[in-house]
């Protein structure tokens, strides 16, 4: 089983994510979200491998509905990855482990 994913709230996403100095990838998930659990145990074996340059995090949309509004996160899951305080990349819907890997390579490499 991969690694779990800490969870990041409102409050602590300025200091969390903006202010780290590794990128950060958020995923934006809720409980009632199918294709949230589909995507959640990939993002958990990528977090396995690739922990040492992105810091893996999850926040949920019911519960912190301030910033995914900030960002304007419409869909879930949707994953951004944060590099120093700015959007660097945003991926919406579920997608497959080669999908993500290919998607986040700039970050992961």
């Amino acid at each position: 089983m991969g690694e779990k994913m800490n969870a990041v709230t409102d409050a602590e996403f300025d200091q969390t994510v903006l202010k780290s100095d590794k990128p950060v990838l958020v995923d934006f998930w809720a409980e009632w979200c199918g294709p949230c659990r589909q995507v959640s145990p990939i993002l958990e074996e990528l977090a396995q491998d690739h922990s040492d340059k992105l810091t893996f995090l999850k926040m949920n949309v019911d519960e912190n509905p301030v910033t995914p509004s900030n960002y304007r996160v419409t869909g879930i899951p949707t994953i951004n990855v944060y590099v120093n305080g700015e959007l660097a990349k945003s991926i919406v819907g579920a997608k497959p482990k080669a999908a993500l890997l290919k998607e986040l390579a700039d970050f992961t490499e």
